[in-house]
């Protein structure tokens, strides 16, 4: 397959353009070149998107067989996308997100949920629903039956940029008693970026059109075997100690922790939050969705960090991760139970 991947140097765009050079794919990538160089073997081409000249002038005249988009700021970049691309792209990929559903998420809610409003010609990125529904519509706008809208929920791996998984391996690192967000056997519903990337190469293939929620089933992991293979990863290669002192999530939200933010990749199993990690997959399972294990996935995310370093903070995004501070005052306080 002729690929043009918009993005390509961190996080879902690096997992496509790599599992696509794998596969024996002939990928362009189309950057600023400000992030990094994309993989050996891709052909890079550089503009900023936010510019319909250099757009068209780096795009050129040639035609792909698919393009996927990792675009997340204002929909009219996606528009313009779609726009110089239609008639000579034969399938569009777009990364959306779960979070065009209106909130809160209804919980076990299908693709039929309720979507915020959007407006593909939007020059204003800062509400990110409001932005991915807007790209969403751009993308359906030029390719109608010929787009897939891969609605991700939470993505972990490798060149995560978002910093939740980086953070617990970090805090794993640093050892002694680790705050763990109970119940322990709090399923997970989440995606590895290599799983998206492989997903979304194959309804290119396939010529899969329509949204999906882009997630595994609910339970793929526990908050147990997450933080568990977070420990047997980071104890392999450092010599950590750590210890997970399990506190029940009443104790949390009473302390005023935040889960999903503070507590990255937690959520309490009631409330608003709830639902981001019980949502109906039966679609993308149909059409072919495979997940790897969890060891897997956070293994590799360490594997990643120790060569890579950590991912640099990103302006305007909430910083993941829980103060040593805070974290001991709960620890003094709260009835817990103890075990690696």
């Amino acid at each position: 397959m002729r690929l043009l991947v918009l993005g390509g140097t961190h996080h879902v765009g690096r997992a496509v353009v790599e599992t696509a050079l794998a596969r024996g794919d002939e990928v362009t990538t189309l950057t600023r070149g400000v992030s990094g160089a994309p993989a050996a073997g891709a052909r890079a081409r550089y503009a900023d998107r936010t510019d319909p000249a250099q757009l068209r002038s780096a795009l050129g005249d040639d035609t792909w067989d698919a393009v996927i988009d990792t675009w997340s700021h204002a929909p009219f970049v996606v528009r313009d996308s779609a726009t110089v691309l239609a008639g000579r792209v034969g399938h569009y990929g777009y990364v959306s997100s779960r979070s065009v559903y209106q909130w809160p998420f209804p919980a076990g809610a299908d693709e039929s949920a309720p979507v915020v409003d959007g407006d593909p010609a939007s020059e204003d990125g800062a509400d990110y629903a409001a932005a991915k529904r807007g790209g969403e519509l751009a993308a359906i706008e030029y390719f109608d039956g010929r787009c897939v809208l891969a609605r991700a929920g939470l993505i972990l791996g490798p060149y995560e940029l978002v910093g939740r998984m980086p953070w617990w391996l970090r805090r794993i690192e640093r050892g002694g008693d680790v705050l763990a967000p109970g119940p322990r056997d709090r399923p997970l519903q989440y995606i590895d970026c290599r799983d998206l990337a492989a997903w979304m190469l194959h309804a290119a293939d396939t010529g899969i059109a329509g949204a999906f929620n882009a997630v595994s089933r609910p339970g793929l992991a526990t908050m147990e075997s997450l933080l568990d293979a977070a420990i047997t990863a980071v104890s392999a290669t450092s010599g950590s100690r750590a210890n997970l002192v399990w506190v029940e999530p009443e104790v949390i939200e009473a302390a005023g922790i935040k889960g999903w933010t503070e507590l990255p990749v937690w959520t309490p199993p009631y409330g608003e939050l709830a639902g981001l990690h019980d949502g109906d997959v039966r679609a993308i399972y149909d059409a072919g969705l495979e997940c790897r294990p969890v060891t897997e996935t956070v293994t590799d995310t360490w594997r990643w960090l120790l060569a890579e370093g950590d991912p640099p903070e990103r302006e305007g995004r909430p910083r993941h991760g829980l103060t040593s501070e805070r974290e001991r005052e709960i620890l003094a306080r709260a009835p817990r139970t103890s075990g690696c």
